[in-house]
């Protein structure tokens, strides 16, 4: 499929057809490749930055502003709900009005967002304000893609997505870093404040820099029965996965949001087929891969995020690091993320997508089974080693899985297929988390009981040992005040003990899935429409 693309012919924001072998090299830094790469990588680290940093600060904020643990969860999930619903859409407005506009409203909105967050005195304000962030963050997120793809020509397109997954993979892991540096030191405000003259320079960059690239053919309507369709069904399919742990996966409610979920799926499906100019056309999964790409891209979130996500509690609880040497004890990962997805970019051009991936996968695999041997006793060194592994893994498939999802895809639908490829991590990572959230669950739940009567502790009531589970599903030892030393030492040993073993399970379970998707990257190759993004000189 052949698309068209643009230049530069006047001043900022104005743009022209042309075909890619007509294009003529960008004068001074407007559109040059590597300056666009530069520009859109401040915005998305802003955005990668703010998925972790505000752990950090959830407990902080809950008791300055007198709010409930719901309505500290809310301060996530409001902005993954917004986030994850909206990715697919704002990728089409980005290829309905171009990538440059989107760009800059996000970034701008996402900023002023976070000032607004800083400033608020209530859990509301800050709950509302997390939505208008994560809506402001889907604007920007598939923009960058978009962006990256029409500048870049097919040889260079990897190893831009390297660099961009590494500053994805480095500010997601330095995200709980800074987070403790900031609440410690200053303020949970601050936490939202840094985003805004991060915010301010990428807007001056944008407006200086970005090139508006449109394919002549690019979409001119919108299809609102298929936003309201899809928006609807990826709401029930993502408020289950986030309400599952609480309600439980045998809760019909559950079941009640999945099959809704599933209906609604049906139904946009169906109707994508009779409209002319669909949100998402269907005819994109024909290519086989760029849908063994967003199937890769969910399978190493599921692995990835459910299995760190009870890292984070192990490091903390049972360990007892503060959440700063916890994230430096991470620095392993993230700087195998940030060596490894450029050299990755530079390795997928050379052989293609599909070796890098498969062995990509099988590394997660490996260091997943590494760290269900993690013990109470695991040494820091044993610890890096097999995060180190993990990040090594992780960067080929961050780079390669994204390259075959955004080159299989014609220019003119690039903003959805960066929709596809955010939303597929979105999901995986809620999928993993809920997933891995119920083998850590059933594991304690089962096992917690008979490791409180073998080590001799008093017996607890029914209501008792549901508490007791919920906190030990953490790591935390359910320890009571005013507990003698000896038996609050053998709580915290069984509680820790409990938790390991649902940890082993969990990453066990992560390591199958990691090895499944080695088989799926197999299915993988070079985007066929790659070239069509050959956008200016200067590379």
């Amino acid at each position: 499929m052949t698309s068209q693309t643009t230049i530069d012919t006047a001043g900022p924001g104005d743009s022209a057809s042309a075909n890619p072998s007509d294009l003529t090299p960008a004068k001074g830094l407007r559109g040059h490749p590597w300056a666009t790469l530069i520009t859109v990588a401040v915005g998305v680290m802003m955005v990668a930055l703010d998925g972790t940093i505000v752990a950090i600060a959830n407990p902080v904020i809950g008791k300055e502003l007198h709010a409930t643990l719901a309505d500290v969860q809310w301060i996530t999930n409001a902005y993954f709900l917004a986030l994850a619903v909206s990715l697919i859409t704002t990728g089409k407005l980005g290829d309905r009005f171009g990538h440059r506009q989107t760009f800059l409203i996000g970034v701008t909105g996402f900023a002023a967002a976070s000032g607004a967050i800083g400033l608020s005195n209530s859990i509301a304000m800050v709950i509302t304000f997390r939505v208008f962030q994560g809506l402001f963050g889907a604007l920007l997120m598939p923009a960058a893609l978009g962006l990256l793809r029409a500048t870049f020509p097919a040889e260079k397109l990897n190893m831009a997505i390297g660099i961009w997954g590494m500053v994805i993979g480095a500010s997601t892991a330095g995200g709980p870093i800074l987070g403790g540096v900031l609440v410690e030191h200053v303020n949970w405000q601050s936490v939202f404040f840094i985003n805004v003259p991060v915010g301010a320079l990428a807007l001056i960059l944008g407006l200086l820099i970005l090139l508006d690239h449109r394919a002549e053919n690019a979409p001119r309507s919108f299809d609102i029965p298929g936003i309201v369709l899809l928006s609807g069904a990826m709401f029930c399919l993502v408020w289950a996965l986030i309400k599952a742990p609480a309600w439980g996966w045998g809760d019909g409610t559950t079941w009640a949001f999945i099959a809704v979920s599933v209906l609604g799926f049906a139904a946009f499906a169906r109707w994508e087929t009779k409209v002319k100019e669909p949100l998402i056309p269907l005819a994109l999964f024909r290519s086989v891969p760029l849908s063994a790409g967003v199937v890769l891209m969910v399978l190493m979130a599921i692995a990835f995020m459910g299995g760190l996500f009870f890292v984070t509690f192990y490091l903390q609880n049972v360990h007892g690091m503060s959440p700063i040497k916890a994230g430096t004890h991470l620095l392993p990962l993230t700087g195998m993320m940030i060596v490894g997805s450029p050299l990755a970019g530079f390795m997928i051009t050379k052989v293609g997508p599909r070796i890098p991936l498969a062995g990509g996968m099988a590394a997660t695999a490996l260091a997943m089974y590494g760290m269900s041997t993690l013990e109470t006793g695991t040494s820091s060194l044993t610890m890096s080693l097999w995060f180190a592994l993990l990040g090594l893994g992780l960067a080929p498939v961050m780079v390669g899985a994204t390259e075959v999802i955004v080159g299989n895809a014609p220019l003119e639908l690039s903003g959805v297929a960066g929709g596809l490829q955010q939303s597929a991590m979105q999901i995986g990572g809620s999928l993993g988390t809920a997933v891995l959230g119920a083998v850590m669950a059933s594991t304690v739940n089962n096992d917690l009981a008979g490791n409180w009567k073998d080590a001799g502790l008093p017996p607890l009531t029914p209501a008792q040992l549901d508490q007791a589970s919920e906190a030990v599903q953490f790591g935390a030892a359910p320890v009571p005040q005013g507990t003698p030393e000896m038996i609050a030492t053998k709580i915290t040993s069984v509680a820790h003990e409990t938790f390991i073993s649902g940890m082993s399970l969990a990453s066990l379970v992560a390591a199958g899935i990691a090895a499944v998707a080695v088989l799926v990257a197999l299915l993988t190759k070079r985007g066929q429409n790659a070239e069509a993004g050959a956008g200016v000189g200067h590379i």
